[in-house]
Formats: C-alpha cells, structure tokens, sequence
C-alpha cells in the first residue's frame, strides 16, 4: 500500500491553510498513493480558545471537509483528513476530528480525538487544548486497500493503552496526524512512534505539522515537522525533516507477517487485569 503524507505549516487562516494544503495533495499525487495524509489542524492552527471556537465548520458540510472530499472524488484517491476543528451542535466546546474518505470520496467515518493537551511545556509555554475542545467518545478503525487501519491523534501517542486496544481488533497500521510541539517532539517523537511499533507489531505513520505560528501575543510557537513511518520492527523506514513537503512510503503486508510470526506477541499476551496484584510497603 502506497501512502502519501503532507507535512504542512498550517496558520490561523483557514483560507491559505485550505489552498496549501491542495497544493500538497496535488503534489503527493505525482506518486500515485493509495492513501493520502494529512496532518493534525491542517485546517487552522494557533489563535485563542475563542477564535478556535469561532473557526469551528461543520463535518459534514464545513469548507475543509467539502475541500477534502472533492479533491478524493475528482482524484479517486483516499484521504485521511489530519484533522480539522469540528463545531459541536451541543456544547461552546468543538472538536478536533479526523475524517476518512474513500477513493470515491464516501465519508468512510471520523474520529475525535479523546485525549486532550493540557500541559506546561519544559519552556514554561501553557497548552490548554481542553479550553476550547472537548474530547471524544468513540475509536475508528477502517479498512483501505485490504490494510486495516486505527485512527489516533497526536497527544494519543502518548497512552498505549488506547493503542492496546485498537491492536485488538489486529490492525496493520495506526495513522497519527499530529502537531508536536518542538520542545517534546525532539525528545519524544521518535522514540514513541518507534516504541508504539514495536509493542503492536504494526506500522505507525505519523504524520506532523512544521514551522512556526505566532500566538495572539507575539509568542511565536515551533512545530516539530519530521512526519515518519515505523514499520512493525520500530525501524524508521520514512522521515521528512523540518520543511513543508509530502513523504511517501509502502506498507507492506509481508513485513508486517513476518515481524509477527518472528516474534507472536499475539500468542503470548496474557490479561493481566485479571491477575492478583500484591504491593507489599518497605518495612
């Protein structure tokens, strides 16, 4: 399966976001991908709680989602629309949604991202992504060229029980549209997209936002950038660096078999929730 990602520096201004982000998608065509994805607010990044609220669109109906669908029906290619900021009809909070097309641009269906940013980072920068967003209740796995594939979005990298229980349901690849934040991102990126591989045995295409924004404040905020690919030995086998750009790769089903039957983690998993735990205090 060939797949395209767009790594892409989105702005406060959902009109030049939307016009690069075809750009991209147009570009990644050239390679003639199976599945194209895009990063995490593609649609708009940076502004205030406030502002985010105000950009909000609709999913279905919204200029980002009618962009997306569009662009996989003339194309007949399928998207993993990153995600754009989705208004709730039932709460001043939105969402931050992941929506999939098929080839023919046919909502496949959408994920909203159920673990939110609410940290201070090692620059004292707050991030409080719950002020303006709420999270989601539901997990979407689809199936696109015979590969099964898990939604999660960027700060889900983080939980790997989520990831526990969408390899359940033995998935081949979890797509991660992300937009790490370059203080945790040089640290951590890496080394959770590789660790997440290894313990599922899946491929983790993780795809991320670069550059800069500036905050309403002046306070200008960087971006990681380096989308990649994990194949399901943890082996980096894409990366991109810190520019705006597509990244191709293949995620091949023989790999994937052949990490498995290496080593059948499948097998061997035991449930240990049920088992006895005994914690003993030092004396």
């Amino acid at each position: 399966m060939k797949i395209a990602l767009v790594q892409m520096n989105s702005q406060p201004d959902r009109a030049a976001n939307l016009r690069q982000a075809e750009q991209l998608m147009n570009q990644a065509l050239a390679g003639r991908p199976d599945l194209i994805v895009l990063p995490e607010h593609f649609d708009w990044t940076g502004g205030t709680p406030a502002e985010k609220r105000s950009a909000a669109d609709h999913v279905p109906g919204g200029a980002a989602y009618n962009l997306v669908q569009s662009f996989a029906t003339r194309n007949r290619v399928a998207i993993h629309a990153g995600s754009l900021l989705e208004t709730s009809r039932t709460s001043d909070r939105i969402f931050n949604t992941s929506v999939v097309f098929d080839e023919r641009g046919k909502e496949i269906g959408a994920y909203r991202k159920i673990h939110l940013f609410d940290i201070v980072a090692p620059d004292g920068k707050v991030y409080n992504e719950s002020e303006a967003v709420r999270p989601g209740n539901s997990l979407l796995v689809y199936e696109i060229g015979g590969m099964k594939l898990a939604c999660c979005i960027c700060y889900d990298l983080r939980f790997s029980r989520l990831f526990d229980r969408l390899a359940q349901e033995h998935v081949d690849a979890f797509i991660l549209p992300a937009a790490f934040t370059q203080q945790t991102g040089k640290d951590h990126w890496e080394v959770l997209c590789r660790a997440r591989a290894i313990e599922f045995q899946a491929y983790v295409v993780a795809c991320g936002q670069c550059g800069h924004y500036e905050t309403p404040a002046g306070e200008r905020r960087y971006m990681h950038g380096h989308s990649m690919v994990c194949d399901p030995w943890g082996k980096v086998v894409a990366e991109a660096g810190e520019d705006i750009g597509v990244l191709e790769a293949k995620l091949d089903r023989n790999r994937i078999e052949a990490v498995r039957r290496l080593i059948p983690m499948a097998a061997h998993r035991v449930d240990v929730q049920n088992l006895e735990l005994v914690c003993r205090r030092e004396r």
